[in-house]
């Protein structure tokens, strides 16, 4: 077997991931239009939640083990319930760029959480990518907010929101040490789901009134951006460190402006153009390894 081929595939999984993360921005704008925050993470949740849980039976795959359930309570109350609720409330408080600059802190606070819980290493490079990244991710942001709306309970949403994704996700990585990334992401799925039950009213009332676009679109969300790029990414993050993989969704800004440019028609400026490219380039540089300097000792071995 190829060695290289684990980390083939989780690189391939972790693409998944964000060209998938990526549309979901796609079809938010158009879901969010007819449903309330609430209700949209509900119906997102349970469309995955049946998704998920129709592949567990197909698979035959039993309960997680006991010492994985702190970090999937953990990790799907707060990133499959609360920053779902609080992203979608959030992005109807602010405009589109704010909460894009707002959220992408998440990468650095997953970086700094698994330095200081998990004892992840943070690498000259990883450190050096996320700052491009991040730079790339604030010029977008600024191209997007034009004349748009700003509220201070915008802001303070897309900031919690941040912190529950970052919070989550170094609550998650012990867990995939005892379970698999299909268990994980269901039962996270299913604890973000019961979380979201409070609003279960206000989903039955507006999918009455919704077009069958909006509610396609919710569907969608909770097959491929939930319920298959949640899986791809508990698959690449037990691979990897949660750094590194907080880092990777930095390439989702520049998939977002190019899948606006192409399914909407929205030709995005210069400075949004630069600000992708730079996101892009980060990403490479945080996931690249070190070259060596000078020859090596006969038993050293690889640097993770």
């Amino acid at each position: 077997m190829n060695p290289r081929r684990p980390d083939l595939l989780a690189a391939g999984a972790a693409t998944v991931t964000v060209v998938l993360w990526a549309s979901a921005f796609v079809s938010i704008r158009s879901a969010g239009t007819e449903y309330s925050p609430g209700a949209l993470a509900l119906g997102r949740l349970l469309a995955g939640v049946v998704t998920l849980g129709a592949i567990c039976v197909v698979r035959r795959e039993g309960l997680p083990d006991r010492a994985a359930w702190p970090g999937i309570l953990t990790s799907g109350i707060l990133w499959f319930g609360f920053y779902m609720v609080a992203l979608n409330w959030g992005e109807q408080q602010v405009d589109a760029g704010t909460a894009a600059l707002v959220v992408n802190i998440g990468p650095i606070l997953i970086a700094l959480l698994g330095a200081r819980i998990l004892g992840d290493a943070l690498p000259p490079r990883l450190l050096a990518g996320m700052a491009v990244s991040f730079t790339g991710a604030v010029a977008v942001g600024l191209s997007m907010s034009g004349e748009g709306k700003s509220s201070v309970l915008g802001v303070a949403l897309c900031l919690l929101a941040a912190v529950a994704y970052a919070g989550g996700v170094v609550a998650q990585k012990p867990a995939l040490g005892s379970a698999s990334a299909l268990q994980v992401t269901t039962y996270g799925c299913l604890v973000g789901a019961v979380v979201c039950l409070p609003f279960a009213g206000q989903l039955v009332h507006e999918a009455a009134d919704a077009p069958v676009s909006a509610t396609l679109n919710m569907v969608y969300l909770g097959v491929f951006p939930t319920a298959l790029a949640f899986t791809t990414w508990a698959y690449a993050l037990a691979r990897t460190t949660a750094g590194r993989m907080g880092a990777t969704t930095y390439a989702v800004p520049a998939l977002v402006v190019l899948m606006s440019w192409l399914a909407l028609g929205e030709v995005p400026g210069l400075l949004t153009l630069a600000g992708g490219v730079l996101c892009l380039a980060g990403v490479a540089v945080s996931r690249s390894r070190a070259a060596a300097t000078g020859p090596r000792p006969a038993r050293a071995t690889e640097s993770a």
